[in-house]
């Protein structure tokens, strides 16, 4: 004759089975939040210019090279979750480890992109986009992504990309997001002129039209180096010469702004 099982002993299996479910449910939102994270960012223009990709491309096309320094990109686990470390959201954390808040500013980052990802410029292909960021991770982007229309979108493409190393398209294998090995000099053509800009109280602000013409970088490819920070001052040792082209401390968004719309009526691009 079978024993029945006790209530005891059936509410015993059921929750010996419970963690194992959560997970799995836990796991399926995963999949489908980077699943929508993805079909966002998947560029489906099929006239967008193509990608310089071999030596010979890169070493022959004109080009900007824009690289975002010292960038605020890191992640930290909350409960059950990886987040994009920020000031706003994670002070607690932040106090626990003696870290400034102002020192982690990923909105920063997210905004400047969008700005230079807009332009005509990008979208002309004659832009390439290089973050660096404080852990020494190098993010290479492809002009051909479409980045997200809000920060928290933002943050999670992030997280992905920092934990999986390679976002790709979804259709195809287009890479849209890598990280690359370091140092960014490698990934910049040979006989690139790289200029750090950076805001300087004792020097005269440069006029950047008449600047490249004379320096000679009007058709070549040219490489700037730009601060994605909230304060301070960019330190590269790969960088020729420091230029200011701005009697007031700008944004990094605001900078980038200016600097591809000179590319884009020095060239000709509307």
């Amino acid at each position: 004759m079978k024993r029945r099982r006790s209530d005891g002993e059936d509410k015993g299996k059921k929750k010996a089975f419970l963690p194992k479910d959560e997970k799995i449910i836990e796991a399926e939102r995963q999949k489908e939040k980077e699943e929508r994270i993805l079909q966002s960012i998947s560029s489906t223009n099929t006239t967008a210019p193509t990608v310089p990709k071999t030596f010979f491309e890169k070493q022959n096309r004109k080009r900007v090279y824009v690289i975002l320094e010292n960038a605020p990109l890191e992640t930290v686990k909350s409960g059950r979750e990886f987040y994009l470390l920020n000031g706003d959201e994670h002070k607690n954390i932040l106090a626990k480890n003696n870290l400034d808040p102002k020192d982690y500013r990923p909105d920063i980052v997210f905004q400047t992109l969008l700005t230079l990802f807009d332009s005509p410029l990008n979208k002309a292909g004659l832009l390439q986009v290089y973050v660096h960021t404080q852990k020494n991770v190098l993010i290479e982007i492809n002009p051909h992504t479409r980045l997200p229309r809000t920060f928290n979108r933002f943050s999670g493409l992030m997280v992905q990309l920092l934990h999986k190393l390679v976002i790709r398209a979804t259709s195809g294998s287009e890479k849209l997001l890598a990280v690359v090995k370091n140092p960014v000099t490698d990934h910049l053509p040979v006989g690139c002129r790289k200029i750090a800009c950076e805001y300087q109280e004792d020097k005269p602000p440069v006029d950047l039209m008449k600047y490249i013409t004379e320096k000679d970088m009007k058709d070549g490819p040219v490489a700037f180096v730009l601060g994605a920070m909230a304060h301070g001052s960019i330190k590269v040792d790969y960088a020729e010469e420091s230029i200011c082209f701005s009697n007031y401390p700008l944004s990094a968004a605001a900078a980038c702004a200016r600097l591809v719309s000179y590319f884009e009526l020095l060239w000709g691009v509307v």
